[in-house]
């Protein structure tokens, strides 16, 4: 039998990133197989996530749903960095480390003395991994609404007649994450041929407008400023319109060939509308959107969603479900993103994954831990990173250097 394996095991990460972009990239790390040591602010009670709690979550936890998406598998170490013994326990753990991960303004990480030059003194392989709002020449907090709207994304989204839209999820923070776990990945590949370290930087603002995609264009090539079209597409049609069923509930097509489009309408009952001069072709229908639409609308509003999804699912037409989050996770493949837990004091706790490919070599994500309590590992990494008895380790607590989770029944 083929031993399991997690590709980065032995690997470790100080975390000293806080919110959603850098979190993302430590637990991505965590899944595969890394140590993540996250280093939580004492002056702050942690990680400020801990706290966006939505009306009906528990009150008396310190793990709220938004801090558990993105901090499952990881340590929680408190530390107090403005004084000089925290500084420098951060200087023996990243000495110890291969990946720092960090979110500060331009020239905040040097205001603190946790920028690369100086953690570089005390580890010339390490990897210094930077998420900006808008990159090294910009002092601006990078906040992802507003970076939405910077981007040109909240322009372009929403329905026709209403306002511009922020998107529902924090998506500038996870494409620059992605960013980031791309350039780190290389990094420790140059650091295998070279044993060195490096300086990294990503911005979510760059990150934003790399994936502006066949928007950008339609305006650098066709000069065209993108509109809101609510789920339209501005280059193919019937692509991403919602369409309500018999039942009231939504469907989306996604015909991206002639060839389909004349295989939906014949499924329709309609197989006219296929050699109809004005929308036989792609362009042409995109000329007639508002026609084509609202005669697809006329004919799917005959069935209800499951029937009309089994109909064009039997003629390999692309379509599918408009579903809220329970029937995301109803959906047979969620299941294999889910992640379970369960802490010491009886409460469960579920997750999503991040790692979402797999490999012809087999390889094994990390069975992951729990998102942690603040400080709850802060007395195991003193002890176990650093060599400290439980003298040293009480008189760091006693001045505030450091802060332990001591009852793990709460």
């Amino acid at each position: 039998m083929m031993e399991e394996k997690t590709p980065l095991t032995g690997i470790k990460v100080l975390e000293l990133a806080s919110v959603l972009a850098g979190p993302s990239v430590g637990m991505f790390f965590a899944e595969l197989g890394a140590t993540v040591l996250k280093v939580e602010n004492v002056t702050t009670r942690g990680d400020v996530t801990r706290n966006w709690k939505l009306p009906k979550e528990a009150a008396d936890t310190d793990i709220s749903g938004y801090f558990s998406c993105v901090n499952w598998g990881k340590v929680s170490f408190a530390v107090d960095l403005c004084q000089e013994e925290g500084l420098q326990i951060i200087y023996q753990l990243a000495a110890q480390c291969d990946i720092v991960l960090v979110s500060y303004k331009p020239g905040d990480a040097e205001k603190l003395k946790v920028d690369y030059p100086t953690l570089k003194q005390h580890n010339p392989r390490l990897i210094y991994s930077h998420l900006t709002g808008y990159g090294l020449k910009n002092p601006r907090a990078g906040f992802d609404a507003i970076i939405q709207a910077e981007s040109g994304f909240t322009y372009m989204n929403g329905e026709p007649d209403g306002p511009p839209t922020k998107m529902p999820v924090a998506l500038m923070d996870i494409l620059a994450a992605h960013h980031l776990k791309e350039a780190i990945l290389l990094a420790l590949f140059q650091r295998e041929r070279t044993g060195k370290g490096q300086y990294i930087e990503a911005s979510l603002l760059k990150a934003g407008i790399s994936s502006l995609a066949n928007q950008a264009t339609n305006w650098l090539v066709g000069e065209e400023v993108p509109q809101r079209m609510g789920s339209d597409h501005p280059n193919i049609v019937p692509y991403g319109t919602i369409f309500s069923t018999r039942d009231k509930k939504g469907i989306v097509l996604a015909v991206g060939t002639d060839k389909q489009f004349r295989e939906l309408v014949k499924a329709l009952g309609h197989g006219e509308l296929g050699e109809d001069p004005r929308f036989a072709k792609n362009q042409n229908r995109v000329i007639n959107k508002s026609l084509i639409n609202t005669r697809l609308q006329e004919l799917i509003g005959h069935y209800t969603r499951d029937e009309i999804l089994q109909l064009l699912g039997q003629k390999r037409i692309p379509a599918g479900g408009v579903f809220n989050m329970q029937e995301v996770f109803e959906v047979a493949e969620s299941g294999e993103m889910l992640l379970e837990g369960k802490y010491s004091h009886g409460m469960s706790i579920r997750g999503v994954r991040s790692v979402a490919f797999t490999t012809s070599d087999p390889m094994t994500v990390a069975d992951l831990t729990p998102p942690p309590h603040y400080g709850e590992h802060t007395r195991q990494i003193l002890q176990q990173w650093l060599d400290m008895d439980g003298q040293q380790i009480n008189q760091l607590i006693k001045k505030g250097v450091v802060y332990a989770r001591e009852d793990q029944s709460k």
